[in-house]
């Protein structure tokens, strides 16, 4: 299995849901035993993943998933500055929730262009902001299709010297990689690190954030209820043996799309897409020339290999991804593979094995079924 965007729960993670199902499933507001000891539960919970993404416990509230938080963060941070603007740069890699919250906030502001690898020039973001008075900066920490990590440090100085905050979206990489430390609000999500998808926003204190309406009391006031504290302590449980297994699982992440990349590179007319060696571990996208995506994933499935394709940014639309797009890159004939964590799946060296072995003769036949052959 080699499509892990969405992974099966970390065993110490399903584990810590099935028990929290008895102890932590009461009301955490109630004042009786059990909602004070769902609330203590809750609280810990907190704590654990504010100390593991570099943050104090009262920066950090938890919502229904990673989109939802990044929305979220995106509307609080611009919702108390919209006197001054209410632009939102993005860049032209970024999640999609994204893209549509800056075009929603101002449709004639586009995203910033990348480079071929995907990467943001912080010149290119300083002159962005000089152009027009802006609200907000909302950037990713590693594309999750490409894994080209960004230049976290230099854009936020870059933000930092307009008085602009930056909103960093860590969803494919907090827990994977080493979590930036420059960020005014950062995002992740539990599913990443094979947890439960639990969203997580952190929002600095000392950064303006309110959201429009009335005022409620959970999450610090950023959402309507509190969480079910079984799944939260569920992702807090995975979170923390990701962060304490990080070093080993990069590593052996990074020897295994090491061997993918290879194999992809040698077979004819096929572009490994991203940073080679500045990016994340566990992701890699390649496109073959002449066949689509879609039908290397049904075949390799066939094969007993489960990849995905990001040859459709909205599948149902047929749309070309738009992060290869705008890198320049070839957007059909799309793979993504994205690794489990190796708690999860320990013999995915045998899937990225089959996957090295199947893929020429893979690409070979559909070209031949084209009538078209390697140049």
């Amino acid at each position: 299995m080699l499509d892990a965007t969405r992974s099966p729960l970390h065993p110490a993670a399903r584990e810590t849901l099935l028990t929290a199902l008895d102890a932590g499933w009461a009301d955490p507001r109630r004042l009786h035993r059990e909602g004070r000891r769902a609330r203590h539960l809750l609280d810990r919970a907190r704590e654990s993943i504010a100390a593991s993404i570099g943050a104090r416990p009262d920066e950090v509230s938890f919502h229904p998933s990673g989109a939802h938080a990044l929305r979220t963060g995106v509307t609080g941070l611009r919702h108390p500055r919209r006197r001054t603007s209410t632009r939102v740069l993005t860049s032209a890699v970024d999640r999609a929730v994204l893209l549509h919250e800056a075009h929603d906030a101002d449709p004639d502001t586009a995203p910033l262009p990348v480079d071929r690898l995907g990467r943001l020039d912080p010149a290119t973001l300083e002159h962005a902001l000089s152009a027009a008075p802006t609200a907000l900066v909302a950037l990713q920490h590693a594309n999750g299709e490409v894994g080209t990590v960004q230049p976290v440090a230099a854009l936020h100085d870059v933000c930092r010297a307009a008085s602009v905050p930056l909103l960093v979206d860590g969803t494919a990489s907090l827990g994977r990689i080493v979590d930036p430390a420059a960020w005014d609000a950062l995002v992740g999500d539990a599913s990443t690190v094979a947890g439960p998808p639990v969203g997580v926003l952190a929002v600095r204190t000392g950064t303006r954030f309110d959201l429009p309406g009335p005022r409620w009391e959970p999450e610090q006031g950023r959402e309507v209820e509190d969480p079910w504290v079984p799944l939260v302590l569920a992702a807090a449980e995975g979170w923390q043996q990701a962060v304490h297994a990080r070093a080993v699982e990069e590593a052996s992440a990074r020897a295994l799309t090491d061997r993918i990349r290879t194999a992809a590179a040698a077979v004819p007319d096929v572009e490994v897409a991203g940073d080679p060696s500045d990016r994340l571990p566990h992701v890699v996208t390649f496109s073959a020339l002449y066949v689509d995506g879609e039908s290397i994933v049904e075949a390799l499935d066939q094969r007993g290999v489960a990849v995905a394709s990001g040859s459709a940014c909205t599948s149902s639309r047929l749309e070309p991804s738009h992060v290869l797009a705008a890198m320049g890159a070839l957007t059909h004939g799309n793979v993504r593979v994205t690794l489990p964590l190796e708690a999860v799946r320990p013999h995915r060296g045998d899937d990225v094995g089959l996957l090295c072995r199947e893929l020429p003769g893979v690409v070979a036949e559909l070209r031949a079924r084209l009538g078209v052959g390697d140049l």
